[in-house]
């Protein structure tokens, strides 16, 4: 619907789903109401300052076409940087929807409303660029479902802010490819990837032929979605062993509550693949991170080896979304994108760690050093 309007069907199995949830009841003088009238994203103008970034994400890294078909899906807080994708969509010509999730289900979200699903499946390209809540990870993995089954070229912009837009996503993705592409062909050679930082990092990944590397470097494709901004490449690790020390910024939820690590560093010791131990001053921190990684068998199992490649990523700035972009070393424990990577394994979970100044090696061939590409 080219106004961006919400769809106005109830499915049956979205009503069959409130049900057994226990629910209570749709008032369905408020959906006609709210139905009535389209999700828009701006009521006001654009900060011109946001465009230079869109405008990247829909005609550099999504290659939106007006004969095409977009998704958008955002939250309140989010709604101005929502509006400015709108608008750049708009330019482009493609008929779209918009969906701002407060307006269809309450949060934090227990599951992706089927509405949204639903339109999502029809569409060619989507992105979804909104903030994150504690326990949403479930309704975003319905939605990367959808868009892993239809091959939706999709961008996760999530946890995405000003900053972000400001500095990021006005990097010149096609570099980012060109070196993303040139560090990939190289790391699908090697069976040992090694690397230090000045903090105490000391850790060494093992590697797998049969266990794919990725390459999400902001120029997204049908065969997997990505996040922006983008930049880097990753794989499903064999094993790892070490230590690996977070002076940057953790993932998912924890990352707003605790933003940059750098004062108080959380140390992880991993043993085949596994935490071993956790460290840091900070205990509030290591106590969330420990029962983050303790919700099922493998949340505390590494799923994750990746190298940023978003030259345009120069410091941290305690939001994952763009950091584990910078230059360096980031590892993740839990779900190892298996769809992809072809690991065998999965987890609910996925929460990535971020350091600082990578000394990095492929087979013991220095590719990094301080954070500085060698290569």
């Amino acid at each position: 619907m080219r106004s961006g309007g919400a769809t106005t069907q109830i499915s049956s199995r979205a009503l069959q789903s409130r049900y057994q949830c226990g629910l209570p009841p749709l008032d369905f003088s408020v959906i006609l109401t709210t139905l009535s009238m389209p999700d828009r994203a701006y009521l006001h103008p654009i900060d011109p300052e946001l465009v230079p970034g869109a405008r990247n994400a829909v005609e550099v890294c999504l290659r939106l076409k007006p004969k095409e078909r977009i998704t958008i899906i955002t939250d309140a807080v989010t709604r101005g940087i929502a509006a400015a994708l709108q608008r750049e969509v708009e330019r482009v010509g493609s008929d779209y929807s918009l969906f701002v999730l407060e307006h269809h289900a309450q949060r934090p979200l227990k599951f992706m409303p089927e509405t949204i699903l639903e339109d999502l499946a029809l569409s060619q390209v989507s992105i979804f660029a909104a903030q994150t809540q504690p326990g949403e990870l479930v309704a975003r993995t319905e939605m990367t479902t959808v868009v892993n089954h239809h091959r939706i070229r999709h961008a996760h912009m999530v946890n995405i802010n000003r900053q972000i837009m400001l500095e990021g996503m006005r990097a010149d993705f096609c570099a980012v490819d060109e070196l993303s592409q040139r560090l990939v062909a190289r790391a699908r050679q090697v069976d040992r990837i090694t690397c230090k930082t000045p903090s105490g990092t000391e850790f060494e990944a093992e590697l797998s032929p049969k266990l794919k590397w990725l390459k999400t470097s902001g120029i997204i494709t049908r065969d997997k979605w990505g996040n922006l901004p983008g930049g880097e490449i990753f794989t499903a690790p064999m094993n790892t062993n070490g230590v690996f020390v977070v002076d940057g910024v953790v993932g998912d939820f924890l990352c707003e509550r605790f933003g940059d690590l750098q004062s108080e560093p959380l140390t992880i010791e991993v043993e085949n693949n596994r935490i071993r131990s956790l460290r840091s001053e900070n205990k509030d921190l290591r106590d969330e991170f420990r029962a983050y990684t303790s919700t099922d068998e493998n949340s505390n199992r590494v799923g994750e080896f990746a190298i940023g490649t978003n030259i345009a990523c120069t410091h941290i700035i305690g939001h994952i979304l763009q950091d584990e972009k910078i230059p360096g070393v980031h590892i993740a424990f839990g779900h190892p994108y298996a769809e992809h990577t072809g690991a065998n394994w999965v987890s609910k979970t996925h929460i990535d760690c971020v350091g600082r100044d990578f000394d990095v090696w492929f087979n013991g061939e220095q590719v990094m050093r301080g954070g500085k590409f060698l290569i």
